[in-house]
């Protein structure tokens, strides 16, 4: 089906990296209408070939949807980007990563020039996008009437999941989950680390670690409870004195192997101080507490 025979809404999307080429072909491929701009000219020839429409320049492609999307390098390539297009009565819906008081800061431009402003967190990696069961999905927040005016174009490329019409929202639950995955491959580093040079699997152990992580990752719920609650001594299986003494063996095996500790030293030093505070009862989560301390 030609894209241009069909009653679907154009998108405009501007940047054509990674993730912007697997936004464009995800749309083509579900029949969308699609202007494409990018700023290296170079990167669109091949969607122009897949049925997209090119845009000399991205105020021009802005005037050819409602529904634009932004996929750029950072938050000032937004601003520089769409410096002199014409936003009045436009949907911008902004997936380039950044922090949630830069979304903030953003909504507030689009609608001082006429837009409805939704900031969007892409949790996903291009080869997910556009591949029904894939997992991928992108966290989307602001103006909520915009959403779901788009809501259907947008479940094309990938799952949806509106957290709130504070504009920051979307880019704070994004970071949130990128950090917590961040924490989890830096211990991946350092048990791999621990067993690469010693008569281990390493095929076999990565199974396991799997296995084992996943079955660990059922604690987040108990945390969320915790921290809900004010009481940090529900449902404790080990309790915080017991981790910090295991930390220790944790720490001299390292050591003992000449593997550094660095990536996992700052985290029991934080369990070590909330243990000083008299919380051996408690479990972990006391530690949020105190990386939380300084915006109290």
């Amino acid at each position: 089906m030609n894209a241009h025979d069909t009653d679907k809404p154009r998108v405009a999307l501007l940047g054509l990296g990674d993730m912007g080429t697997a936004l464009a072909r995800a749309w083509l491929a579900a029949g969308y209408p699609l202007t494409v701009w990018n700023r290296t000219p170079s990167r669109a020839e091949p969607l122009a070939r897949e049925g997209a429409d090119v845009a000399a320049t991205a105020a021009g492609a802005v005037a050819s949807a409602r529904l634009v999307v932004a996929c750029l390098l950072d938050d000032d390539s937004v601003g520089a980007v769409l410096a002199d297009a014409d936003l009045a009565d436009r949907d911008l819906f902004n997936l380039t990563t950044g922090t949630p008081d830069q979304a903030r800061a953003r909504a507030e431009w689009a609608r001082g020039r006429g837009a409805r402003f939704v900031s969007g967190g892409v949790m996903a990696v291009p080869p997910m996008i556009g591949a029904p069961g894939s997992g991928g999905y992108v966290f989307y927040s602001g103006s909520e009437e915009a959403f779901a005016e788009h809501e259907t174009a947008l479940s094309a490329v990938a799952g949806t999941v509106f957290v709130g019409e504070d504009a920051g929202l979307a880019d704070l639950y994004d970071v949130a989950l990128l950090s917590a995955m961040s924490g989890m491959f830096a211990g991946v580093a350092h048990a791999f680390a621990l067993v690469r040079d010693e008569d281990v699997p390493l095929k076999g152990f990565a199974s396991l670690l799997a296995d084992w992580l996943g079955a660990m990752t059922l604690g987040v719920h108990t945390t969320a409870e915790q921290l809900e609650s004010g009481d940090y001594t529900t449902g404790v299986v080990s309790n915080l004195a017991m981790r910090v003494r295991g930390n220790r063996t944790l720490l001299r095996t390292a050591e003992e192997r000449g593997v550094s500790t660095e990536l996992l030293a700052p985290y029991a030093e934080l369990m070590e101080r909330r243990l000083a505070g008299g919380h051996g009862d408690e479990d972990d989560t006391g530690v949020v507490d105190l990386l939380a301390a300084s915006r109290r």
